[in-house]
């Protein structure tokens, strides 16, 4: 994993056209830019900029977690539970694995944090959140993390940060790998596929398996007492993955990606009743890419995505469906300039949903999108501007402007400033007797500083931003929705990456003022301190490390009511490699059993073990 900062000075301008990018999938698709991390291949990322950069040059404030990261947070561990180990990222779930849960980029709302899986964004339009809790790492190559405002590359909604998913590739020799894992709670997973590769040809298919038997998700009657059901909460998930890419001739490529993943998860919504769900998550994609001319790349890529839940309550016993489809295409053109690199882009996105025995609508969003980006001596530049025409609410205009100087080889300062929007969700515009169709769409505005020191491996981080959120939706007391509140998300960021002592060592802490800027009163769910420090080291034929993750008081509801103390966490982990194809797993978590809330009332995993056999020929 490397931590890099991002930045803040200059201004953004001018609308243009844009679409999705095939840098978002040059990573993806390209072996040695796409999960390398070591002093000779320098960490390579593509959602920054929708263009292949390498991470230490970026200038916004990211993160990328390759595979090993990723293998070492476990089966026990979720996708929102890992991205809450980052920088700048806190989560919340409402009783544990496979339950409602919430994603806080800087302290802007769930709502605020788009999810790209390989290049399709995915997620509810109804609810306006994404279902983090069914993906499941296993089927996970490289997860980047972007920070700030950045609708001026992806539109909507990307107030807070993007967060896109890189599903797993193949390359080498055609070998088979499995992984099997038994742990606390009645965890199991069993996970096998097939990769390979040659120089024409990538592929990976591989599918997972996850039952977990849970524990009660409501931790207090007395704190949720409409909801309180003492029974346990089980949660299962089957998930497959593929990906396939064939060059044609040097310089043009087909390929296409899929994942789907299918849940049922039990939860409480009153006594005498077993609540369930059923969820799918589906995404797939088809792509060329071609490079017409020295200098000119063009990807042309179509993809959909699918959220989609039939839940199963008491006051549904027969089930109701509420479905999200987005249809998807995107030309993006990369051209190499006397200075600098150009993005040229256009998509047009079509999102329909569907709440059973309540409304079907869709709407269509064409986009356009120009960048530039480009080094010049000591100086490093990007620039960002897109034009996004809604049919619901019509058109809006977003920029971003990044500047860098470095000072010495080894010191940069960098700035930016940067626009972003939501749109309204379905339901908050037309859901029955409580919809607004009037709704506007909420407005950011981020500034940013930063500064980072590089040398011999190492490297140190410090950001701060000011973001301004005006327009922003809110219930009144008919619960009606109304652009009435304003927020002011501000905060520095502190980080460090390296190794010390032989030991790999990343460390963070943040400091965050979430505020609501109407009444001053702190917004919901989010700490205003949080730290995390990861230590780990290779001794002969073991890799063992640990972790700790801490987070400071925080509130359940607007109007800082019902307070939640603070807590910090400590996992450890160890890998011991029989031989080279054969490994042996262990994982504990919250080794101090440590009772905390990240939801009022809910539970969450006390002390915990998990134990894995991976097989993976390399």
């Amino acid at each position: 994993m490397t931590i890099r900062p991002t930045l803040a000075a200059l201004a953004v301008a001018a609308a243009f056209p844009t679409v999705f990018s095939s840098a978002a999938f040059a990573a993806s698709n390209a072996p040695a830019a796409a999960a390398v991390s070591s002093a000779e291949q320098p960490v390579v990322l593509v959602t920054a900029t929708r263009q292949t950069q390498r991470a230490d040059e970026s200038l916004a404030d990211v993160t990328v977690i390759e595979r090993a990261r990723i293998e070492e947070a476990g089966a026990s561990t979720s996708l929102a539970e890992l991205l809450a180990r980052q920088p700048g990222i806190q989560m919340s779930s409402s009783g544990g694995p496979g339950k409602a849960t919430d994603v806080y980029i800087r302290g802007a709302s769930p709502k605020h944090s788009l999810l790209i899986v390989d290049g399709v964004r995915l997620g509810s339009a109804t609810l306006g959140a994404s279902s983090w809790q069914d993906i499941p790492l296993t089927q996970i190559e490289r997860i980047e993390i972007v920070r700030g405002p950045a609708s001026a590359l992806y539109g909507a909604d990307a107030i807070g940060g993007v967060i896109q998913i890189f599903t797993r590739r193949g390359e080498g020799a055609p070998k088979a790998d499995a992984f099997v894992g038994v742990g606390s709670y009645g965890n199991k997973e069993v996970a096998a596929g097939v990769s390979g590769g040659t120089e024409r040809l990538s592929y990976s298919l591989r599918g997972a398996y996850t039952d977990v038997a849970g524990y009660n998700a409501i931790a207090s009657q007395a704190k949720q007492p409409f909801y309180y059901n003492a029974d346990k909460d089980p949660y299962r998930n089957s998930s497959l993955s593929g990906n396939l890419a064939y060059t044609l001739m040097p310089g043009h490529e087909l390929g296409a990606t899929l994942l789907y993943a299918t849940a049922r998860n039990h939860y409480d919504s009153g006594a005498g009743y077993d609540d369930f769900a059923d969820n799918v998550q589906s995404v797939w994609s088809a792509y060329s890419r071609n490079r017409f001319r020295a200098g000119w790349t063009s990807t042309l890529r179509i993809g959909q995505s699918v959220d989609d839940a039939r839940t199963y309550a008491s006051y549904a016993p027969t089930g109701a469906t509420i479905k999200t489809t987005q249809d998807q295409v995107m030309w993006q053109n990369d051209i190499t300039l006397p200075l600098g690199t150009l993005l040229a882009a256009l998509e047009n996105l079509e999102q329909k949903a569907v709440n059973e025995g309540t409304f079907s609508v869709s709407r269509q969003i064409r986009s356009a999108l120009l960048g530039w980006t480009a080094s010049v001596g000591e100086h490093r530049m990007q620039f960002n501007a897109r034009y996004d025409d809604n049919s619901q609410f019509g058109n809006k205009t977003t920029g971003y402007a990044g500047y860098g100087y470095q000072i010495l080889p080894s010191l940069r300062v960098q700035g930016s400033v940067g626009s972003a929007f939501r749109a309204p969700t379905f339901n908050e515009l037309y859901f029955p007797g409580f919809g607004n169709p009037n709704l506007k769409p909420e407005n950011a505005y981020n500034k940013e500083l930063g500064l980072l020191w590089e040398q011999h491996g190492q490297s140190v981080s410090l950001t701060a931003f000011h973001n301004r959120i005006t327009n922003l939706i809110a219930y009144d007391a008919n619960f009606i929705p109304q652009n009435v509140n304003n927020a002011r998300l501000q905060g520095v960021s502190l980080g460090y990456a390296g190794t010390l002592a032989g030991f790999d060592i990343n460390a963070n802490l943040d400091f965050l003022d979430p505020e609501d800027a109407d009444t001053g009163k702190r917004l919901q769910r989010r700490a205003d301190k949080t730290g995390n420090l990861y230590l780990s080291r290779r001794i002969a034929a073991f890799n063992v490390g640990a972790e700790w993750q801490g987070a400071a008081g925080r509130y359940d509801r607007t109007g800082e009511i019902n307070r939640m103390g603070g807590y910090g966490l400590v996992n450890a982990f160890v890998k011991y490699a029989v031989d080279r194809d054969w490994s042996l797993e262990a994982r504990a978590n919250n080794l101090l059993n440590k009772q905390y809330e990240t939801a009022w009332g809910y539970n969450t995993a006390g002390a915990n073990l998990f134990f894995g056999v991976r097989y993976a020929p390399r």
